[in-house]
């Protein structure tokens, strides 16, 4: 998305010129736009590009999206209109970002676009689930409860969010200290003791193996600093944005759910942001096709997204999604299944769906704390073997060289 700087005419006074800043994807939607306000355009110019997140300098964190949801789900609730309700809010916002946001979708608004429509705008502020459940309540007239359900699913899915961040930050930081303490002693440590043992045994001295192998790892890095660490930053540049890249990111994904206990955490977090999202956009009114393309987008995996694309196209040809998903054991338990096909009998897709996202959520509660639990011991075990294998490739030749002496 783009910003434009317009120039215009009023359709009812063309003697008055209007002036100002509008964001689309194209010159085409920046027209259509104008025209909506009654705008007749002199000139448009494409500015610098507008990332629907960031914006003015700032970003919209996810728990000003979860306020301000509620917020005008209770507004709307007690009957206050949409546009006041949205202007209200846009005065209050504190986030400079978020405020020019809000003021362009309540001018879209004004310029005839519906709601929905005007959030779509920004799909990194307010994604499918939002844009789609957003539109689906237009339609139903029930905003204000289908807004109450997105404040509920997104604090559900920024509780997950904290905790697998937090269960992951731990063993980053033991990692980063592991790899600087290592560098640190290879650099510093290593080549001075090297050679106060070379300097007390003579340049004769024959050392143990383990403490060559340190010395010579030692004398690599100081010869060759310049050489090894550019390539090991370029290395992980370059494994981090293959990762970004469509195919790098399904062979990460597929990756990720082979790798034991790792599989498991992904595997719960993914069923339970299936079970309330697919239920969220249901009980909206959204139909099922359109439910499960954008519930497959929701999840942040590709494994997922290609079974439910596919499964997409077969509910498409008639069969039934509880049947489709009991045929990926390897993705979702059958106990989802066996109560989506319960909810389909029923016609309470989203009541039990809900029950299923709950159990699960908890399940991620339990398999974090269990993981973070074995994580720590094993890089304390790891960061103690290092030292120690340091310590042994030292302190070998020096008891060596005490026997001598005795």
């Amino acid at each position: 998305m783009a910003k434009f700087t317009y120039t215009a005419t009023a359709a009812t006074n063309p003697a008055k010129i209007i002036t100002g800043e509008i964001e689309a994807n194209s010159r085409e939607d920046v027209v259509s736009s104008l025209g909506k306000q009654h705008l007749n355009p002199v000139s448009i110019k494409e500015g610098k590009k507008a990332g629907g997140l960031s914006l003015g300098g700032g970003k919209v964190k996810s728990d000003e999206l979860v306020i301000f949801t509620r917020q005008l789900s209770a507004m709307i609730g007690a009957g206050v209109p949409l546009l006041r309700s949205l202007n209200s809010l846009a005065e209050h916002a504190e986030n400079p970002a978020f405020k020019r946001i809000l003021n362009s979708v309540l001018a879209d608004i004004q310029g005839g676009a519906g709601f929905g429509e005007a959030l779509e705008k920004y799909p990194k502020v307010f994604g499918d689930v939002y844009v789609n459940m957003v539109k689906a309540g237009e339609s139903a007239g029930i905003l204000d409860e289908i807004l109450k359900r997105l404040a509920t699913q997104q604090e559900k899915n920024a509780t997950i969010r904290k905790k697998v961040k937090s269960a992951m930050a731990y063993p980053i930081v033991l990692v980063v200290i592991t790899i600087g303490a290592f560098f640190g002693l290879m650099l510093f440590v290593i080549p001075q003791i090297g050679t106060i043992i070379k300097d007390l045994g003579g340049p004769d001295a024959k050392l143990p193996l383990l403490t060559e192998i340190m010395l010579g790892i030692s004398d690599v890095i100081l010869s060759y600093w310049y050489i090894i660490f550019p390539l090991l930053g370029g290395a992980v540049y370059g494994a981090l944005w293959y990762i970004g890249t469509p195919n790098g990111k399904n062979q990460w994904h597929h990756l990720l759910l082979k790798i034991p206990p790792i599989n498991g955490i992904i595997k719960k977090v993914s069923v339970a942001r299936f079970a309330r999202t697919y239920s969220s956009l249901i009980g909206a009114g959204v139909s099922v096709i359109e439910a499960i393309n954008v519930t497959a987008r929701a999840i942040g995996n590709e494994v997922y997204v290609e079974a439910l694309d596919k499964a997409a196209t077969d509910v498409k040809n008639g069969e039934q999604l509880s049947a489709i998903i009991e045929t990926y054991p390897n993705l979702f338990p059958s106990i989802l299944s066996q109560m989506l096909s319960v909810g389909e009998e029923t016609g309470q897709t989203d009541t039990v769906l809900i029950k299923v996202a709950d159990f699960y959520e908890e399940e991620v509660d339990v398999a974090i704390d269990g993981i973070a639990s074995i994580i720590e011991p094993v890089m304390i075990v790891m960061m103690g073997s290092m030292v120690g294998l340091i310590a042994a490739s030292v302190m070998g030749p020096i008891a060596s060289m005490s026997q001598n002496i005795q």
